[in-house]
């Protein structure tokens, strides 16, 4: 029954791209209020995250702040539905790539074909540092489309199996592009970084005490995962930002310059800048990122938990 319901719902969710896209996101607002008032859980964490991360702030600003997040969740939620499923014109019509020319020049790789085919091993390795805004998937599929590079990324299995056919086929849809399932391990990631991939990579979420440090993040202590580091070190790879912003229009994808004099040898000075840069971006849209994720709920020995 629930394996029914859930096909249901996506392939309602599927029909909203005939939709226009202002009556689409009014729908996302609506939708985001509802959740807001609804679900306790979620609103607690994102109340706590932006406590933890703006104390300087009043309690309206920040509780002005949470629920135009629910909003915001909410709408490029329902924007899958034309990024996964619309024609690809649409999509290329909501899509605004913008940043360093040199950085998306180089995210492009638009090769001669005479070149590529002599030697396709030619295009440099990148790896590209994609925080969780709400528009990450927006951002991945504008990437997918711009870039002659083979886009990678890896892929977190989804609760229900429709669920996670849906995500992953929506993912591959456009461009040259690889998903890898996190069991699969970093040996092959690696391999094609070092044939110049590109690798989409969203390390700035709570995974647990594996493979990370606690670096502040907004002053708290985060457990915080150096794969960024050591992707870039391990592949010899130059190293972009990208944010996905959503606009009245669909979405700015804005790109850094190429980061100078990262990696370095000191695995926790890297990932500590990664952070800094993180604050950094979030301070420019802070409503977009994603805060009803537990980004604090691992913590360092003797410290209670927060949520």
């Amino acid at each position: 029954m629930q394996s029914k319901m859930i096909k249901f719902l996506l392939i309602l969710v599927g029909c909203l791209k005939f939709i226009p896209l202002p009556i689409l996101r009014l729908l996302g607002s609506f939708l985001g209020t509802l959740l807001w008032t609804f679900a306790a859980k979620r609103r607690h964490i994102a109340r706590t995250n932006l406590r933890l991360c703006f104390p300087y702030l009043d309690i309206q600003k920040r509780e002005s702040m949470a629920r135009q997040n629910f909003i915001l969740v909410v709408q490029s939620l329902l924007d899958r539905s034309w990024i996964w499923q619309a024609s690809e014109s649409t999509v290329r019509s909501r899509f605004k790539l913008i940043g360093d020319t040199q950085s998306i020049e180089l995210i492009k790789a638009q090769l001669k074909e005479k070149q590529k085919a002599q030697n396709p091993e030619t295009q440099e390795p990148l790896v590209i540092f994609a925080p969780h805004f709400v528009g990450l998937d927006a951002g991945w599929s504008a990437l997918a489309l711009e870039s002659s590079k083979e886009l990678l990324t890896i892929f977190t299995q989804q609760s229900s199996k429709e669920i996670d056919h849906w995500v992953f086929k929506g993912r591959e849809r456009f461009g040259r592009v690889h998903l890898f399932r996190k069991v699969q391990g970093v040996s092959q990631i690696v391999r094609h970084l070092s044939k110049g991939a590109a690798l989409y990579l969203l390390p700035d979420m709570d995974f647990g005490e594996k493979d990370t440090l606690f670096i502040p993040f907004f002053g708290n202590q985060a457990a915080t995962v150096t794969s960024l580091s050591r992707f870039a070190k391990v592949s010899c790879a130059k190293v972009v930002s990208i944010t996905s912003k959503l606009t009245p229009l669909g979405y700015e994808i804005q790109v850094s310059p190429v980061w100078i004099d990262f990696p370095t040898s000191d695995l926790r000075a890297d990932t500590k800048r990664m952070n800094q840069e993180l604050e950094s971006l979030i301070n420019q849209m802070p409503e977009q990122y994603y805060w009803v994720h537990r980004r604090f709920k691992t913590r360092p020995v003797g410290e209670l938990p927060v949520y």
